[in-house]
């Protein structure tokens, strides 16, 4: 390794560490093992690849929603983390392509009179969607009518829902099925109201993130060409995204 492959690297980590934010908040990027209770995913197949390239261990440090790991990337603390694209996130973070594409959408109740997602964007309706998620962003920025209603995480948008928040729930495709399974009487609006691409990010505050994002990406790519990042999807039967193009 050459000196300024060391300096990237200790700008990258410079704990000697790379301390990864994992995203609990979403199901398609990472989730727990119930018999082990450790993290696994997706994302943390990738994390594990690059410590791998690196030469560097991994830390994975769950969190349990999208906005709780920004934040720690903007305090330091974290060194990568695996979040949606967004033009508000990226005032701070600095983005690989994306490895995935995620659906996003809405699910009503079965007596709702809401057939269609162009019907969602209407005053009086209310849409509960986790704070600081992708969803909650883009939607801050496209809904002109309809109300915003923010759950404390993605995972509690479907109780609240049914707690009587809102009368539209929003979040990712497998999130809003997976615990609308505990309930009865709810329904999916067909297709989608938005393509969520999800990257690796890096804190534009450290000194030489360029050099470090334009190595990350190069890893992304070849992943995705290798294969890689498919056969983790369908090791982990990640039902509902694809591999980003």
């Amino acid at each position: 390794m050459n000196p300024s492959d060391k300096a990237m690297l200790q700008s990258f980590a410079p704990t000697g560490t790379i301390r990864v934010g994992i995203n609990l908040g979403n199901p398609v990027l990472a989730g727990t093992d119930a018999v082990t209770q450790k993290t696994k995913g997706v994302t943390i197949d990738i994390a594990n690849e690059i410590g791998k390239r690196t030469g560097l261990p991994v830390q994975l440090i769950p969190f349990k929603s999208a906005g709780a790991t920004v934040d720690a990337i903007k305090t330091g603390n974290i060194d990568l983390v695996f979040v949606a694209i967004d033009p508000v996130r990226g005032e701070d973070i600095s983005y690989t392509p994306p490895y995935i594409q995620i659906e996003g959408a809405y699910m009503v109740k079965a007596s709702s009179p809401i057939t269609s997602n162009a019907a969602v964007d209407v005053a009086g309706n209310e849409i509960v969607v986790g704070k600081g998620s992708a969803y909650d962003l883009y939607l801050t920025r496209e809904i002109k009518h309809a109300t915003i209603l923010r759950a404390p995480s993605s995972q509690a948008v479907v109780d609240d829902f049914m707690g009587g928040q809102g009368n539209v729930a929003a979040g990712v495709k497998q999130q809003l099925e997976s615990d609308a399974s505990r309930y009865t009487d709810l329904r999916m609006l067909p297709g989608r109201f938005m393509v969520i691409n999800q990257a690796i990010g890096i804190p534009k505050a450290r000194s030489g993130y360029e050099k470090t994002s334009a190595y990350l990406s190069a890893i992304i790519t070849e992943l995705k060409a290798s294969g890689f990042v498919a056969n983790a999807m369908y090791r982990h039967d990640i039902q509902g995204a694809k591999v980003a193009e």
